[in-house]
């Protein structure tokens, strides 16, 4: 019996970090976005500079915003967005991005597919 409200403790802390850290990000991205100018001139940016733009930071942004009602498809925007960021660089550069940066900004919607999946199966 104890067992429930453990797991129901769990879940809303897990949610609720995904919320948290979800603002936080979206929060330095528009930062790094509008600070210092933004993005300067926008017409100078190249086709492929807009494609990596569309996935990060902008689906990213929006799978974190649609995860806060709709957990499973905001977790899917913005791990999928992240991906196809990943895909485009390397199609576009023969490289992948170095660094965690653009990992550790996706986390929340790691967290929010978490929570999905272990809601979903309870359901289940």
């Amino acid at each position: 019996m104890s067992a429930m409200p453990a797991k129901s403790n769990f879940m809303s802390i897990l949610l609720w970090t995904a919320r948290l850290l979800s603002v936080v990000v979206i929060a330095v991205l528009l930062l790094f976005m509008v600070g210092e100018g933004g993005f300067g001139n926008p017409s100078a940016l190249s086709a492929k500079e807009w494609i990596g733009l569309l996935f990060f930071p902008f689906g990213v942004i929006v799978g974190m915003l649609i995860a806060w009602w709709r957990t499973g498809l905001g977790a899917a925007i913005t791990l999928g967005s992240l991906l196809l960021f990943y895909i485009s660089n390397w199609l576009f550069s023969g490289n992948l991005p170095s660094g965690l940066f653009f990992m550790l900004f996706s986390l929340p919607g790691l967290l929010f597919g978490l929570y999905w999946l272990l809601t979903r199966k309870s359901i289940e």
